[in-house]
């Protein structure tokens, strides 16, 4: 039996998401699946996956736009086949303190596409973060790397789990 393939899709500014769907892929395929990571700019076709991860980092309370427009460019494929949606965000501790629900449109989206599940992952900014923003944030002590690799594995682990127990 071949493995499934599974699309991990991300659209981020600076990187920090792109790092997060980068471990996602890494634990599936350590996992057996079948994963390819790609910015969410560079996904036309859905058709060649049997489920789909999509992230988006927040900005300002809204899930980055090229994340939004792959969701909404595959549509019509996405609510074929299980998708997992996650987001990327919050500079400080509190997504590892308690669950943050999906921001409004990441709600829209997860009816639309009919997701099974959204997940909101800790977010970096830090020194290294090009933009006038992040640089005066960091500057009044501010930032970091809230990004929490086990927390990334333990939810990729779960979708592996999802994905072969349906098998």
């Amino acid at each position: 039996m071949t493995a499934k393939r599974v699309l991990v899709a991300y659209g981020t500014r600076h990187g920090a998401t792109a790092g997060i769907a980068s471990e996602i892929g890494r634990t599936l395929r350590e996992d057996g699946l079948d994963a390819v990571v790609l910015p969410a700019d560079d996904v036309d076709d859905v058709r060649g996956f049997d489920a789909v991860v999509l992230g988006g980092a927040l900005y300002a309370g809204r899930w980055n736009s090229k994340a939004m427009h792959c969701a909404e460019r595959n549509e019509h494929y996405l609510r074929h086949r299980p998708v997992f949606l996650f987001s990327s965000g919050p500079v400080d501790s509190s997504a590892e303190q308690h669950e943050v629900p999906p921001v409004p449109a990441v709600a829209r989206q997860m009816e639309r596409l009919g997701a099974r599940e959204h997940i909101t992952f800790g977010g970096s900014l830090t020194a290294d973060t090009p933009g006038l923003v992040a640089k005066t944030i960091v500057r009044h002590g501010k930032g970091g790397d809230f990004r929490n690799p086990e927390r990334i594995q333990a939810w990729a682990h779960h979708i592996s789990s999802e994905l072969t127990s349906a098998a």
